[in-house]
């Protein structure tokens, strides 16, 4: 993680809480990455939680095995050895399974996620409402000993903690309630190229064969996150923590549990005390797009300010300009990243920080976002990457879904062919640019 230029991050995914790879990383997600496939092991795979949130199926896979009662049955007894060696007790095995029924109504739900189709702008607007803004304000008020206390031990800002409460259960009002047992058995054995869901199946036995959590608390999501801060059943047993430092973590109806394992989960995923996330910010007239990545230092040298007039921090960043240079610019820091890490999507990072400067009492974005702005279809977007792969410059999954790494080819092709600005924003022209160039690519 040590050049900004030589290596590309992750794209966005499906869903939480997993990632689909470029070969290269950046110096600011590399650890974050490794500590989320450690949580849930969730490589290539789905996404991470409204935290933890997963999905099912990519839009064009097949639904997997249909669930029927016997095979089912079958299917989780099958799973004792794996129950067994997580020391689970077969009593507690027995229990759990014992009359369970498949879900069938799981996979009609399982691609229905805004984050990742509905453009940013629109997205943002609705995530940064002015009541979630004042519902915001209001929480940081009410528990403000208490997030001080927090903030204190983990790190992390108050308004970054409420933020992400807010985004994930609207503040505790949208925790979920399927049984989580019975909706990571249904997916366990409809999806069984996709071990994470049985492996979370098995995470939820432990929860209660060790956590002492009742069968009946356990609700959550169709994808088994649960409680305020939607984790799933691995990440609970690794973040989720008791705000009074005893006993088991209840963040079903616990609000400071959750705020203070939310804290937790983003320490532990790399959050840098003192750091913000980033900010807008406005770029000279004559700026050159050279870079994408470089300090903040850097950037500031070629005239980029703060939009509120402030300074900026010591370290790396990334210029984000979510719909090119006609829209608001965003200076990100590597705590950006770990925003990320909870939900890897930017629509996702970016509300939530921008919804946490908003409870702090900040401005609305200075910026505009263009009017008439036409908004790619995934087919297009695919056939960007699938062309930005054949120039070399592309290394991830032809997916149709666009992060960092998309962005940075599509900077390196914009430089290469002397376009400005190279802002890394995909548009229709570019698309028609880029197979233009590849039929007057040599051996094509």
């Amino acid at each position: 993680m040590t050049d900004f230029a030589a290596k590309k991050p992750l794209e966005d995914t499906q869903a939480h809480f997993v990632f689909d790879l470029d070969l290269y990383l950046p110096w600011h997600m590399r650890t974050i990455i490794i500590r989320s496939f450690i949580l849930a092991a969730l490589v290539v795979l789905l996404g991470w939680p409204a935290p933890f949130d997963l999905v099912l199926a990519h839009p064009n896979e097949a639904a997997g095995t249909p669930p029927n009662s016997a095979g089912f049955q079958e299917f989780l007894q099958s799973l004792w050895p794996l129950a067994q060696k997580s020391g689970v007790t077969r009593t507690t095995f027995d229990m759990a399974i014992a009359d369970l029924e498949p879900d069938t109504g799981l996979p009609a739900v399982s691609n229905q996620q805004a984050e990742f189709d509905k453009p940013l702008k629109a997205y943002l607007s609705e995530a940064v409402s002015i009541r979630r803004i004042a519902r915001g304000r209001d929480c940081r008020h009410e528990w403000h000993a208490e997030l001080t206390n927090i903030e204190q031990r983990f790190g992390v800002p108050a308004a970054i903690i409420v933020a992400a409460y807010g985004m994930e259960t609207d503040f505790g009002t949208a925790k979920g309630g399927k049984d989580v047992i019975r909706s990571l058995a249904t997916l366990a054995y409809s999806r069984r190229d996709r071990p994470v869901f049985r492996d979370e199946l098995i995470s939820a036995l432990v929860m209660l064969d060790k956590n002492g959590i009742a069968r009946a608390v356990m609700k959550g999501s169709w994808a088994g996150a649960m409680g305020g801060p939607q984790f799933l059943p691995s990440a609970f047993l690794k973040y989720a923590v008791s705000f009074a430092g005893a006993g088991s973590p209840d963040i079903w109806n616990n609000p400071l549990d959750s705020l203070a394992s939310i804290a937790n989960f983003l320490r532990q995923s790399g959050w840098q005390p003192g750091l913000p996330w980033g900010m807008e910010v406005i770029l000279p007239k004559n700026f050159g797009y050279g870079s994408l990545h470089q300090s903040f230092a850097a950037f500031a040298a070629e005239g980029v300010k703060s939009a509120d007039g402030g300074g900026f921090p010591q370290g790396e960043a990334t210029l984000f300009l979510p719909s090119g240079a006609a829209g608001p610019g965003f200076l990100l820091s590597a705590n950006y990243w770990v925003l990320k890490a909870y939900n890897n999507s930017d629509s996702y990072a970016l509300s939530l920080a921008h919804l946490a400067d908003r409870i702090k009492g900040e401005p609305a974005l200075h910026g505009d976002w263009p009017e008439r702005e036409v908004f790619l279809s995934r087919t297009q977007k695919a056939e960007i990457q699938r062309l930005l792969e054949k120039f070399g410059l592309y290394h991830g999954d032809i997916d149709g879904r666009f992060g960092q790494a998309s962005r940075d080819a599509i900077h390196d092709f914009q430089l290469s062919v002397k376009t400005w600005p190279a802002d890394g924003f995909a548009t229709p022209e570019l698309l028609d640019q880029l197979a233009e160039a590849a039929r007057r690519k040599p051996g094509q």
